[in-house]
């Protein structure tokens, strides 16, 4: 079976975006993959672009089995069918998402926390791409 941690971010939300990814099976990583999105996404979009980029990834090494870890658990319950999608411009991702399930015979979505450590390198390609493009880190103090 093919698992993949995909994760994406926005600073400033909306703001520049990015996609972090991994592929793996059996614990070895296949594949990592990042790339910058654009200047003004928000969190929830980058998240569905990481995923789709997860899928598209995964299809490469099965047709059959794939599970997907993702850190957002709002796309989680929207794929599990357990909130709509509101957002006119998340629901052509949603259906992106829905046509690329086709490629597979079972697919699995799981919610995981940030701490993972296949969640953490995605974070981490992901905000290397933004600190590539010269977006640095915002720390806020609460």
């Amino acid at each position: 079976m093919i698992f993949t941690n995909s994760d994406g971010g926005a600073r400033g939300n909306p703001g520049p975006g990015a996609i972090g990814v991994v592929v793996r099976q059996d614990g070895e990583i296949l594949t990592k993959y990042s790339q910058f999105i654009g200047r003004r996404v928000t969190n929830n979009v980058a998240e569905y672009e990481a995923l789709i980029k997860a899928l598209e990834l995964a299809s490469r090494y099965t047709d059959d089995e794939v599970t997907c870890f993702l850190d957002s658990e709002l796309l989680v319950n929207q794929l599990l069918g357990k909130y709509r999608v509101r957002d006119h411009k998340l629901l052509p991702l949603f259906l992106r998402v829905q046509e690329l399930q086709e490629r597979f015979k079972r697919i699995k979505y799981v919610h995981v926390r940030r701490d993972d450590p296949f969640q953490k390198i995605a974070d981490e390609l992901l905000n290397a791409e933004l600190d590539k493009e010269g977006y640095k880190r915002r720390y806020f103090k609460e």
